[in-house]
């Protein structure tokens, strides 16, 4: 058997068919063309050595604000071979496609709908750019956090219906983050997504528990457009919005389930999340209400623990889109590993980075110009240490701590993010397999060595672990290298 490529000798498991044998890899024409017993494929074939290793399918990250180059090769360490922005999104999305198909990623790459960028837009004049730096710079206006008038929510679902139509992959909904939405509101965009035939991706509003006042509890209003608009409704970063009442959560996703709604569910590793200074939910009043004050947030552009509220609120007048990390959880304590550890293992779950964009010392984000180009990545740059590592953590936790299977572990990384998209997107139903016919995304790493090495006080540190990294069938990592020439990926879309 002749191939372009051949990776050879390594542990092949492909999350959908079980699949699980020493095996070698053909690879040509940026497609899987034979997975065969060693000695099969004719050695003038290119190869890649994968003794000793695992090899599996390219992990998909639905939840990637890292949409730079920087961004994209800290993933790529960490087995990332597509990065999709869908719980933020982008407006317009033909911007965003087109400026990373000028600039080249290494990284397949794609953009939801973006509700919030749209609504910013209606009822705040926000331009849409399609930039991300611009909807969290604005996430603290308050016009757009409050209800809209009838005509106003018109112009809204006109708009997501042009993102829709212009390849967008489903609706981002960032409803968390403007709480004076109407439940209507919600409902109508989840209707629209029903109608389209794809998933919206959805930043619940705040639980009960949170916040006894909220219109409607998070959670349940999820799983009510679920139910009530047929919509799939897919649950952002479950643990950090839901903290220590994730069993609840949980447990109210798998009753609806099994009564036949749509909704599937993404969480990542680490107790403490990131966004900016000035969300409506880290103002000094409301703090309190997740049992949080100032000295919880830390201003990554400077690693300062905020001292107080005349700093916090001086901070959200003069770096509104600052990015600060919120200790939702403590990765110290045994009881709060045991919630990332439920949530993470539950059934169905996906991991899901919610990695964030790189930002230098003035609190910009630095994913153009030199330093975009520049790898190792130039010291000063920080980021959430998610970024990194969410993927190689993910996977220690549950094959060492839960104890489940690579099959099982894996398929949670590739199988089904792919499967959460493909029924929209037919595209991802040659991604997350690893079988003949497959897209070459692929990923080797040996599984001894697969570790995160950023924390939270150096944050730009990529995982170890991952020795050959395909994307589209060219190699971005090889024997261990990133290959700073390397920019395959292609966009997704719908």
């Amino acid at each position: 058997m002749t191939a372009a490529l051949a990776l050879r000798g390594g542990r092949v498991i492909d999350p959908e068919s079980g699949f699980d044998a020493v095996a070698d890899v053909a690879v040509d024409g940026g497609r899987i063309t034979a997975i065969v017993p060693g000695g099969l494929i004719e050695e003038g074939a290119a190869t890649l050595d994968a003794t000793g290793c695992i090899v599996t399918a390219g992990f998909i990250d639905l939840h990637s604000h890292a949409q730079s180059i920087g961004g994209h090769r800290l993933q790529a360490c960490d087995g990332v071979t597509t990065a999709l922005d869908l719980e933020a999104g982008v407006a317009p999305v033909e911007v965003a496609y087109q400026r990373a198909a000028a600039e080249g990623r290494p990284l397949h790459h794609g953009w939801s709908a973006s509700w919030a960028a749209v609504r910013m837009h209606v009822l705040a004049g926000v331009p849409l750019d399609g930039r991300l730096a611009t909807t969290f710079a604005s996430l603290g206006i308050e016009a757009w956090q409050a209800g809209a008038r009838p005509a106003d929510v018109d112009r809204i679902m006109a708009l997501l219906e042009q993102e829709l139509a212009a390849g967008a992959l489903g609706i981002g909904v960032m409803l968390g983050y403007a709480q004076g939405t109407t439940p209507d509101e919600y409902l109508r965009v989840a209707a629209l997504a029903a109608r389209a035939g794809v998933p919206t991706f959805t930043h619940a509003r705040d639980l009960v528990e949170t916040r006894p006042d909220v219109a409607v509890d998070g959670a349940e209003e999820i799983v009510r457009a679920a139910a009530q608009t047929g919509a799939h409704m897919h649950y952002c970063h479950v643990t950090s919005t839901s903290t220590h009442h994730v069993d609840r959560v949980l447990a109210l996703i798998d009753r609806v389930r099994r009564e036949g709604a749509h909704v599937t569910v993404e969480t990542y590793p680490y107790g403490a999340g990131l966004t900016a200074v000035s969300a409506e939910f880290l103002a000094p009043d409301r703090l309190p209400l997740r049992g949080l004050g100032p000295r919880s947030l830390t201003y990554l552009p400077t690693g300062e623990r905020i001292a107080d509220v005349a700093r916090l609120e001086q901070l959200r007048a003069v770096d509104p889109g600052g990015p600060v990390l919120v200790d939702f959880l403590d990765d110290a304590r045994a009881e709060d590993r045991a919630v990332i550890r439920r949530a993470l293992s539950f059934d169905g779950a996906m991991v899901a980075s919610d990695a964030v964009w790189l930002t230098d010392a003035t609190g910009a984000p630095a994913g153009e110009g030199p330093d975009a180009l520049a790898w190792p990545l130039p010291r000063g740059l920080v980021t959430h240490p998610r970024t990194a590592g969410t993927f190689a953590r993910s996977l220690r936790v549950l094959v060492d701590d839960v104890g489940e299977p690579w099959p099982r572990a894996l398929a949670r990384c590739s199988l089904l993010p792919a499967q959460t998209l493909q029924a929209a997107v037919p595209a991802l139903a040659r991604k997350g397999r690893l079988q003949v016919g497959a897209d070459a995304d692929v990923v080797v790493f040996e599984p001894d060595r697969l570790a995160d090495q950023a924390t939270y006080a150096d944050t730009t540190r990529p995982a170890t672990g991952v020795v050959h990294l395909l994307v589209g069938g060219q190699a971005v990592i090889r024997g261990g290298e990133l290959d700073v020439d390397a920019l395959p990926g292609r966009p997704v879309r719908r």
